[in-house]
């Protein structure tokens, strides 16, 4: 990672009043679409107004996950934006942060090794190319979750320990072990 005008790998960019952002590292002007791949690349970033020096990457983010929304790519459920509203102002929203945080690096690390295991099952085998596509599928369907980003589930609920992707990409997957079973079957 490229080293920023603040010398700590953190890229600095400042908001000016007329809503323009300007990142210190190029010397260029951006959009939130550039944050937004840079958020998708691993780039730490840190957003100050430019007037006033204060740290507003918070609201920033947040900003382009409503655009993330507003574009077609949603990814949080009415139901999960109505619990989060409500635990504001409740005695639980100072743990929310730190659930959210680690269930989204319990998934991470879930798709990690989901990924890996995949991988080595079916690399170089007669079966390549459907695990190849199954991987496809499965990214696609995490592929929202790529920023990190977090969902919280009802207040009985257990932490989450994986990802589950939409039913009807289940119902493919299951289809298709259903054909790689049948498949081996018949090498039998």
């Amino acid at each position: 990672m490229a080293k920023s005008s603040d010398g700590s790998g953190t890229v600095i960019i400042k908001k000016y009043a007329n809503r323009r952002l300007y990142n210190t590292e190029t010397s260029s002007y951006i959009t939130l679409d550039h944050l937004a791949a840079m958020t998708r690349e691993g780039r730490d970033f840190k957003v100050i107004d430019a007037k006033t020096e204060e740290d507003i990457t918070h609201n920033v983010l947040t900003q382009i996950i409503m655009e993330e929304e507003n574009r077609g790519q949603t990814m949080l459920p009415v139901s999960f934006l109505r619990q989060l509203i409500s635990l504001y102002g409740d005695s639980m929203q100072s743990m929310v942060p730190q659930y959210l945080e680690a269930s989204m690096d319990a998934f991470r690390r879930n798709q990690t090794q989901f990924r890996q295991a995949m991988e080595g099952a079916f690399a170089g085998g007669p079966f390549a190319e459907i695990a190849k596509r199954n991987m496809e599928m499965f990214e696609a369907a995490a592929s929202a979750f790529k920023p990190p980003r977090g969902g919280a589930a009802p207040k009985d609920a257990p932490a989450p320990t994986a990802a589950t992707p939409p039913r009807s990409e289940v119902e493919a997957l299951k289809a298709q072990l259903a054909a790689m079973q049948e498949q081996i079957d018949k090498l039998k």
